[in-house]
């Protein structure tokens, strides 16, 4: 357990710039207050102790600001940005390494039964609003941009963008989101695209005006 806590406590100063000291991150930061409340409701959640942990479980989000169900299964070195409004819900999975920030739901649809919640593999970043609801499985070292709405599967090395979410592959390259700790710089295919039609756009009306002014000199 101790080891557990000294790696938990390490992770967040590799990934915070505003932590000074393990000692000020074990006191004063409500991610590791969440996990910590989450290890013992989850005992309790797989010993039948439901109503117990539940109970626990809500006096860590009345704390934290943070909401993780009982029966969620989180994996090691979890660091929680801020954390303010994240919801984890019951049948999530969560992977190591994994880095969320403040806003973020791992949900379900509503229409779901047994597992409807996402898997979340190893290495993950999901920025500060973004939405992932569904039985589906987020891929290791992939990346969930601020604000997107993820709805179906993420595969692996890969970054979700916009409402729904569309995937942007990163083929042959492995990238560590977590270590690069970047929120901002994600690529949008669909602006992309747009770009290049407008610079097409533009080319063919050059190609027209010169078309025409040849016309008139003749």
């Amino acid at each position: 357990m101790s080891n557990r806590l000294t790696e938990l406590l390490s992770a967040y100063q590799a990934r915070d710039p505003a932590a000074r000291s393990r000692l000020e991150i074990f006191l004063l930061y409500p991610g590791v207050h969440a996990v910590l409340f989450h290890r013992v409701s989850h005992w309790m959640w797989k010993h039948h102790l439901r109503f117990l942990a539940r109970l626990n479980s809500q006096l860590a989000r009345h704390i934290t600001g943070i909401e993780i169900h009982p029966g969620a299964v989180i994996g090691r070195r979890l660091v929680i940005d801020h954390g303010m409004g994240i919801v984890i819900g019951e049948t999530a999975e969560i992977g190591d390494d994994v880095l969320l920030y403040h806003g973020v739901t791992l949900g379900g649809t509503g229409k779901d039964q047994g597992k409807r919640h996402p898997t979340i593999g190893n290495h993950v970043m999901i920025a500060c609003g973004a939405k992932v609801l569904g039985p589906f499985r987020v891929g290791d070292n992939s990346r969930i941009a601020a604000n997107a709405v993820v709805l179906s599967e993420i595969p692996a090395n890969a970054t979700a963008v916009g409402v729904p979410a569309r995937v942007v592959r990163i083929a042959g390259e492995k990238t560590d989101f977590v270590e690069r700790v970047d929120q901002i710089s994600v690529t949008d295919p669909v602006q992309k695209e747009l770009q290049a039609l407008q610079s097409r756009l533009d080319f063919l009306e050059q190609e027209m005006e010169k078309h025409l002014a040849k016309e008139r000199v003749s």
